[in-house]
Order: structure tokens, then sequence, then C-alpha cells
């Protein structure tokens, strides 16, 4: 499958510097930022910076040292915050978007690290 990657979009700005951002972490394949409209008192980005489209295009082309860091970084910044239900964290939610039904509103792969509060269910109307 192609992915069309959008050079133009806000992250790969960010990621040229070309738009500031307030950097939380940063490793050789991701940064992580702090959202510009947070939806709970910590709403932390993480973007690879490769020129992935969403999960699934990471997933199939990004290298095994992309990925791992990735996941990495989200672990490290899990614990970092304080946030990391296994090291007595209250926990977090990470949210990943992709394509129009889930409403991708940036064409770079994302996830979204929100914690600090309860932020209930998951889906109110599933349905």
């Amino acid at each position: 499958m192609a992915y069309d990657y959008d050079d133009e979009n806000i992250f790969a700005k960010i990621l040229r510097g070309e738009i500031p951002n307030k950097t939380v972490h940063e490793t050789e394949h991701t940064l992580a930022f702090h959202d510009i409209r947070p939806q709970a008192p910590l709403h932390v980005l993480l973007i690879p910076k490769g020129p992935y489209v969403n999960s699934d295009h990471f997933g199939l082309e990004a290298s095994d040292a992309e990925i791992l860091d990735f996941y990495r970084t989200l672990a490290k910044l899990s614990h970092d915050l304080g946030v990391a239900p296994g090291a007595d964290g209250p926990g977090y939610r990470l949210i990943g978007n992709s394509g129009d039904h889930a409403h991708q509103e940036v064409p770079h792969f994302h996830m979204h690290l929100m914690a600090g509060r309860s932020l209930g269910a998951m889906l109110v109307n599933p349905a």
C-alpha cells in the first residue's frame, strides 16, 4: 500500500524548526512536546521524526530502531512525568487516530499521552 506523506503538515514543520514547540523530550527518532490545545492537565504529543502518515504506515515501514525508540520514549516519559501506573502513578490515556473516521487531524503519525485527572470512559456512546 502506498502512503502519500504531506511534508507541509504542521508536525513536519515543527520537525524542520519552522514552527516552535515546547519540547518535553527528544531522541534520535522521536520528538515529544506539549499539545497547544491540551485536553487534559498533562497532554503531550509523541511523533516519530520519519515521514509516516499514520500508525499502520509507521508499523509497516519504519525501521525496528524507529519503532523501538518511539515506544521506549513513551515508556520513559510516562515514568518521568509520574503517571506510569506500574511506578505508582495514577495512569494515563494514550490515543492515536488513523484516518478520516478516527478524525485524524494531522497526517503525520502521532500519539497523545494525556493524564492529570480522571479522563472518564473512552467512548460514551460506542454504537
